[in-house]
């Protein structure tokens, strides 16, 4: 960045960012919205073929699906998230299952975990979403061993959850200079965050379906449940909300292919695994 461009380009705060993105998500009960993913966490440990004694962390984990896949495939699983509501709703699931797995809470972007710690590393719908994308990536790739794999599931721009935060951001515009987290759904944007710290980076595109009564009941779900829309709803008012919902309303029938009442829609995102360096 040049001189002129630092004196007109405001330094990003990203520990007030941070704040905020950790109350959005401890608002409503992501639990809810996260428990009809656990596909995406089952396809990813294939993805990674991981094997069974593999030491593997789960980081920001939400309720826990990629935590619990691994655990199935009878790993050493540690699930993390900032988030102490949703650690404790992966700790009920494991239990409810029989499944060992060592939950602690933690901040992805400084991991309380030694170098090389890890043999596998994973994130579904999760690290994408933390401020400072740069570090994050270099906390993932040092707590994983040199040889071992990280694996990713990520939102793409041009899919129907990058749709969604970026009607969000027409209404609630982010902080200037914040990087969309559905870069993290590209594989130029892997590139440059995994840079010498990668021996090779896969990328397959995929598609998980949202699967609801109708339209109206996705929209009420994620309106109560999903912490960033519960926050955006709670923050319009008036005609604002009404454009909102009309906006939303409008994105979702455009994707909506189940030719009835009910709501099959696609959401692309892409599957990566980083071959640790």
């Amino acid at each position: 960045m040049s001189a002129v461009e630092s004196a007109v380009s405001p330094a990003i705060d990203l520990a007030a960012v941070k704040v905020r993105q950790q109350a959005a998500w401890s608002t409503g009960n992501y639990a809810v919205v996260g428990t009809t993913l656990q596909i995406v966490g089952e396809s990813l440990c294939e993805a990674l073929d991981v094997r069974a004694g593999s030491r593997v962390l789960d980081v920001a984990a939400g309720n826990g699906n990629a935590t619990l896949a691994a655990a199935r495939r009878w790993c050493d699983v540690t699930s993390t998230d900032y988030v102490p509501s949703l650690l404790e709703a992966g700790r009920a699931r494991a239990e409810a299952e029989g499944l060992t797995v060592q939950f602690q809470e933690a901040d992805a972007e400084a991991l309380p975990f030694a170098d090389a710690s890890f043999d596998v590393v994973v994130s579904t719908f999760g690290v994408m979403f933390t401020p400072d994308q740069q570090r994050a990536a270099h906390e993932l790739a040092r707590v994983c061993k040199p040889g071992g794999k990280i694996g990713l599931a990520n939102w793409t721009p041009e899919s129907f959850i990058g749709q969604v935060f970026k009607t969000i951001g027409q209404y609630i515009p982010p902080a200037p200079g914040m990087k969309s987290p559905a870069l993290w759904g590209t594989k130029a944007r892997l590139e440059e965050l995994f840079d010498g710290r990668a021996r090779g980076i896969s990328a397959t595109s995929r598609e998980f379906t949202f699967r609801y009564t109708s339209p109206a009941h996705f929209m009420d779900l994620f309106r109560t449940y999903y912490g960033p829309m519960n926050k955006a709803f709670a923050a319009l008012e008036g005609e604002r909300q009404a454009a909102f919902i009309r906006d939303l309303m409008a994105l979702i029938e455009s994707r909506n292919r189940s030719g009835d009442a009910t709501l099959v829609l696609p959401s692309e995102y892409l599957e990566i695994v980083v071959e640790r360096s």
